[in-house]
């Protein structure tokens, strides 16, 4: 009997894994698309916004809108998002700005990671061209949501008794409205929010007003990302048994997480090598990378669901990864300058005999392996420093990580949300903490070469420390690139 309830819980965990779905253009994402369509009478822009998880549940809080398609309040919230958006579209021919006027517009709610929803919104605008010969230049501006990662795409094409004569946008469509992104440009999404389309209007064309179009036909993303740990807290049902395979699952995905990019993976081994850290330096290490990645979640989630208004929770990611940088890069320059200063009082210094020596002062003294080493120059690892390291690598919060505690906030499961927050945490930093104590011991065994061990003694910690100074640094002008002029 229990066989079967492993085997039905490890089933069900498998169907959540395979079923979880985030979205392909990251948590925080906020998508633009414009379908500009010129003909001799009027521009008809086709505007679509695609809010990923997190945006969307912020909008849902704010203005109390319910991700059902056929609640009372869709209606009401689209028309007033409509306007909304049109406010912040320039469309300009000459100096005189072109009203938008909003034709039609539709609303759904594909799900998201853990059972939140995503959010899109289709809008049909129409502004009519004023009367003239020759061509005209006409502009197009996207002001909506400037602080918001996503794909950005706008699209132009002639209509009916118009011509192109130049566009700096194109006429292909390269994700179906949002629907289908590219898989070899979600990397690098297009940035496009203005674009200038010069157009002609054929001879003896007639300037008719044309019916009302249709709102974009809105359709679910095509491809999908999975996130198996969003949907521990959407799917497991209470229970001793499942909760805790849900913690050890939680676990994993952190470990495997924690092989991804980041997370200060190359830091910590420079850093231990370079300072000579120990096993247990590397435990410290652990603890703390846990405590500040929990936290940075719990924190993170807090501004979220209370102050969305005032910050956009994604905008504090550069931030918080300068502050990283700076960090790691401090106590790699401390720890050069401290190598490089000791280096002298060390040369000279490390004894070597090929020997062990008794001291039968009260019983057997054995001084191991054949190797003496007298370090004047060493200093204890520094607790500030590996506070400071600990910090570093888990400062920056796993968007995934925010996803679950969101969904427990929404499904009343927030004790689950944040118990599998910090077993995710602890999971990230075993992996931290197992690279650390390799590379201890890794350290130590390179040591033990005689002809190469006062070499590496001396060169090893400071090439190290100087490797994680750069390591540092770059992370911090990673962090500042986005806001440099181009």
């Amino acid at each position: 009997m229990k066989a079967r309830v492993v085997v039905a819980i490890m089933a069900m965990l498998a169907l959540t894994t395979a079923a979880a779905h985030a979205h392909p253009l990251g948590n925080f994402s906020i998508s633009h698309y414009a379908g500009l369509e010129i003909n001799a009478a009027e521009v008809t822009v086709r505007y679509v916004i695609d809010m990923a998880e997190i945006p969307t549940f912020q909008e849902l809080q704010d203005t109390g809108l319910v991700a059902d398609v056929g609640h009372a309040s869709v209606k009401p919230w689209s028309a007033g998002k409509a306007r909304a958006l049109a406010e912040r579209l320039r469309l300009e021919i000459g100096d005189r700005r072109l009203p938008l006027e909003v034709v039609s517009h539709e609303t759904i709610f594909p799900p998201g990671a853990g059972g939140l929803p995503t959010l899109k919104l289709g809008v049909v605008y129409r502004a009519a061209l004023p009367a003239g010969d020759g061509p005209l230049e006409v502009r197009y501006r996207d002001e909506n949501f400037p602080e918001r990662a996503g794909w950005k795409e706008i699209v132009a094409r002639a209509g009916a008794g118009a011509s192109l004569v130049a566009s700096t946008a194109p006429a292909t469509d390269r994700s179906r409205e949002l629907s289908d992104y590219p898989t070899d440009l979600i990397n690098s999404p297009p940035q496009d929010l203005e674009a200038r389309v010069t157009f002609s209007r054929a001879p003896g064309a007639v300037v008719a007003t044309t019916p009302s179009p249709a709102p974009p036909a809105l359709r679910p993303n095509a491809q999908v990302a999975p996130n198996a740990f969003a949907d521990l807290v959407a799917r497991s049902q209470p229970g001793v048994g499942l909760v805790a395979l849900a913690l050890l699952t939680a676990a994993v995905l952190g470990a495997f997480h924690a092989l991804e990019p980041g997370h200060g993976k190359t830091v910590v081994a420079a850093y231990l090598v370079g300072s000579r850290g120990t096993a247990r330096h590397a435990l410290v290490l652990g603890l703390v990378v846990t405590a500040s990645h929990t936290a940075g979640v719990y924190l993170l989630g807090g501004i979220t669901f209370y102050a969305s208004q005032h910050v956009v929770p994604e905008r504090l990611y550069p931030w918080l990864s300068l502050v990283s940088g700076l960090m790691i890069a401090g106590v790699g320059l401390a720890l050069f300058l401290r190598r490089f200063g000791g280096r002298g009082a060390e040369h000279g210094h490390d004894h070597h005999h090929g020997h062990h020596h008794h001291h039968d002062h009260h019983g057997p003294h054995d001084h191991g392996d054949g190797v003496h080493d007298h370090d004047h120059g060493h200093q204890p690892v520094s607790l500030r420093a590996l506070v400071a390291l600990g910090v570093s690598g888990g400062i920056i919060p796993c968007p995934a990580a925010l996803v679950v505690l969101l969904t427990a906030l929404s499904m009343h499961r927030v004790g689950f949300g944040l118990v599998l927050i910090v077993a995710f945490s602890i999971g990230l930093a075993a992996v931290l903490v197992a690279i650390g104590i390799l590379m201890v011991y890794a350290g130590r065994l390179m040591t033990r070469f005689r002809d190469d061990g006062p070499w590496i003694r001396r060169w090893l910690p400071l090439t190290s420390s100087a490797v994680m100074t750069l390591l540092g640094l770059g992370i911090a002008v990673q962090a500042v690139a986005p806001w440099m002029p181009r």
